[in-house]
This record gives structure tokens, sequence and C-alpha cells, in this order.
């Protein structure tokens, strides 16, 4: 086991050094340059199109399974998730206030790229003659790039298949033990009770994981926002300091203080990045896979692309950030000495910032975020396999999800971090090539789209 966690520690050194730091970022920069900077001068359009229709009475007539909202639901279950509070904690306690930063910079730039996953997805998607739809990066590089890059789709979809057993689920069940820990609830039990209610569903497929997801995922995020905002409300003196923080750090290093053990700019950069592409999941191209679901058009569900990182990273992800800046909670030690982090940490922060009820916040939404993020990559995960080996796959996977959750919550908490670090890497790179080769598809669909009459209704 040791040699496997230090085989892992090399090849995380690889995944997450300068190169792919490059790709990554350029990609959607790239795209951000292509498309028009589509995702700041059309972000009032994206709203309307997206969240502005969904009270509206007429019918999505466009083929797919679920609706575009189920879609963007299920696909913000899986990005609203541990990542938005246990990753946004790591982040700060590994990077310092500096990776807040660079969490934004690769939220900005990936609305481009999570808007062109969205858009492909349903653009190159799959409807069988039973109805049911097959989509994702899988599908738009075998049938975008051709025949002769199968190999990249295949291998995609086998990353994507181990991925999710890291990111979406071992992560999720590991910091939902913990926290459940902090009351007493052994983590074997938190496991089997977890893969009881993560098992009623996701046995149901993508319509009732859709139908489960759009209940959820609003009300739980609605939830946190508003305990976030009371925190910050309380120490809204604080919150010019916070901003500080984060910009100063961003470009110098942070000196150790409290139970903080400090943090070089790299470190920064490196941690704020990689937790950010955690939370919003933009450049893995997972979420292409239940964007391809959505009853719409490609560039309208694009835009739902483009909100889902909005909401994730620039609202969700801020307000734990803010949380645990304005209440100092990153300067605090631990009981045991040292420094706080992932959960804790942020638990530490709410329960500081509002007495009582601040840590069960924190409870609730890491539970619901976590719940619902299994749901939504279990689905990601047996679909990629699918395309590989076929339907026969598809219970044995869900089975196999169900028991590596279980081996998650009782796993450690830095080595389940560290191997979803490396898979998340490791899947994105066949993902970004593709985004990178298919702009030009992307941007004449763009085009199209805002010429004609649906991008005024």
């Amino acid at each position: 086991m040791n040699a496997f966690v230090q085989f892992n520690g090399w090849l995380n050194g690889i995944v997450w050094g300068p190169p792919f730091m490059v790709l990554l970022m350029g990609t959607g920069l790239y795209l951000t340059i292509r498309l028009g900077f589509f995702q700041f001068l059309k972000f009032g359009l994206s709203w309307k199109q997206t969240f502005g229709r969904m009270f509206r009475k007429k019918e999505e007539s466009e083929g797919g399974a679920i609706s575009s909202f189920q879609a963007v639901s299920s696909a913000m279950a899986a990005t609203i998730g541990v990542g938005n509070i246990a990753g946004v904690s790591t982040a700060i306690a590994l990077g310092g206030p500096g990776a807040v930063f660079w969490m934004w910079m690769s939220a900005l730039v990936g609305m481009a790229t999570k808007f062109g996953e969205a858009s492909l997805g349903v653009k190159f998607r799959n409807i069988e003659a039973d109805g049911e739809v097959n989509g994702g990066v899988m599908f738009y590089i075998e049938k975008g790039l051709g025949p002769k890059w199968k190999w990249l789709a295949v291998l995609y979809a086998l990353l994507a298949g181990l991925a999710a057993l890291g990111i979406g689920n071992m992560v999720q069940a590991n910091t939902m033990a913990a926290s459940m820990a902090q009351f007493g609830v052994p983590p074997i039990v938190t496991g089997i009770i977890a893969l009881v209610l993560v098992g009623l569903v996701i046995l149901g497929g993508i319509k009732r994981i859709g139908q489960t997801a759009e209940k959820i995922v609003p009300l739980m995020a609605v939830i946190y926002i508003i305990g976030s905002l009371v925190v910050i409300a309380l120490n809204i003196g604080e919150v010019g300091s916070a901003f500080g923080q984060i910009f100063y750090f961003a470009f110098n290093p942070a000196a150790a203080a409290g139970g903080f053990a400090g943090s070089a700019v790299a470190g920064s950069i490196r941690y704020g990045i990689a937790r950010g592409i955690f939370s919003n999941e933009a450049g893995l191209g997972a979420a292409s896979i239940v964007h391809a679901q959505a009853k719409n058009s490609p560039t309208r569900q694009g835009m739902w692309g483009v909100m889902e990182v909005f909401i994730d990273t620039i609202v969700v992800c801020t307000m734990t950030a803010l949380v645990i800046l304005v209440t100092g909670a990153l300067y605090m030690e631990s009981p045991s000495g040292g420094g706080m982090t992932g959960g804790v940490l942020a638990s530490a922060a709410f329960t500081r910032g509002l007495p009582g009820p601040g840590g069960v916040i924190v409870l609730i939404g890491l539970i619901l975020f976590a719940y619902t993020t299994m749901l939504t990559w279990s689905f990601y995960g047996e679909k990629s396999w699918e395309y590989i080996f076929g339907k026969k796959v598809v219970l044995p996977y869900r089975i196999l999800f169900l028991i590596f959750l279980v081996i998650g919550a009782v796993g450690g908490l830095e080595f389940v971090w560290d191997l979803a670090d490396t898979l998340n890497g490791l899947m994105a790179a066949p993902n970004l090539i593709a985004m990178l080769v298919l702009a030009g598809i992307l941007v004449k669909e763009k085009n199209e789209y805002m010429d004609s009459p649906s991008a005024k209704e």
C-alpha cells in the first residue's frame, strides 16, 4: 500500500505540474477568445435563456431524456459537492488565502470550457430507437474528431469510470463520514447508510437521478448560501481584509501564523486551480454526459454550463472562503495542535461565526452535497464504461460504485483526495485535446444560434 501511495504522489506531481496547468487554463483561455468572450459579454443572455426560461409553460421539444433543468440540476449535483466546502477549505489550508484567487481564475476561463462541453455533448449525442440517450466526451471525440480517434475516446471512458470512484464517490463518502464522526457516528455506519440511500436512487437510472437532483440541489444551495451570508454579515468589518488577503497572497508567500503552516505562491496556484477544477469540473468533461440527456439545443445547453460554473465557484465556493477568512478560523489551532483542513476547518469557521446553528449548516451541507454528487457521478461512471463494455456492465458498475462508497467512508482523507486529484488530471487530458480540436465547430454552432430567432425568445 505504501508503494502505491508513493507512486500516486509521484504521478500526481506530474499530472498537476506546469504543463498540465498550462493545458487546462490555456484551453479555457483559448475557447474564451475563440467564442468572443461569450461567457462575459453574453452573461445576461445566458441567464435569460437558462433560469429565465424555467417558469415558461412552453415544453422543451428538442430530443432528450430529461428536461434541461433536470440535466443541469444533475450536473450541479455533481459539481456542488464537498469540493465547495471541504475542497475550498483544503485549498486555503494548504495554499493560503491566495488559492481562492486562482480558483476564481480557473472558473472564469472554465465557464467557456464548460459551455463547450455541454454544447458538444448535445450536438454529438446518440438518440437510440428506444429513446435512450448516449452522449459525452466519448461521443464528441469519436464523431467529432473521427473514428481514427476512437482510441482516445476509449481512454477517456476508462479513466472517467475510474475517476468516478474517486472524485464522485470515495471523497464524498470520506468527507461525509469524517463530519458524522464528530458526532460519534462510526465511519462504517455512515458508509452503510449512504450505500442504501444512494443505491435506492442510482438503481433507477438517470430519470430518477434527475428527479431527485432537481428537488435537492436548489434547496441545499439556497440554505448554504443564506447561512454563509449571515456569517459574513455578522463579520462585515472583516470582508475588506479577507479580499485583501486573497489578492495579496495570490502573488506573495503566506507566512505561518497560529495553526496555519504558511504557503508558497506555487502552492496557492496549484491548490487553487486543482480544487477549483475539483469543484466546478470544467475541463474534466464528465458533465457533458448528463448535459447530453437534456431536451435542448447545443448552444442553449452550453449556456447552462456557463451558469453552472458561475454558481458553483464564483458564488458557493466564494461563500465558503469568505466565512473561513472573516472568522479567522484559518489561523486557529485544532484541539490536537496544528492547523485544520477539510470539512473540519469549514465547520470550525461556521461555528465560530454563527455559534449554535453554524456547525449544523456545514454538516447538513456536506451530507446533502456529498449525497447528490454521488448520484450523478455514478451515472457518469456507468455511461463511460458502458461505452467500452456495453450495457452488460451497467449493473456490475453500480454495485462496484456502492462498494467503493463504503471503502471511501473508512479510508484516509489525504490519500483519497490525492488519488482523486490524480484521476481528475488524467481524465481531463483527452477531453482538453478534443476541445481544442473542435473549437471551430463550437464557434460555428454558437454563431448560428446567435443569428437564429431562438436567441431572441
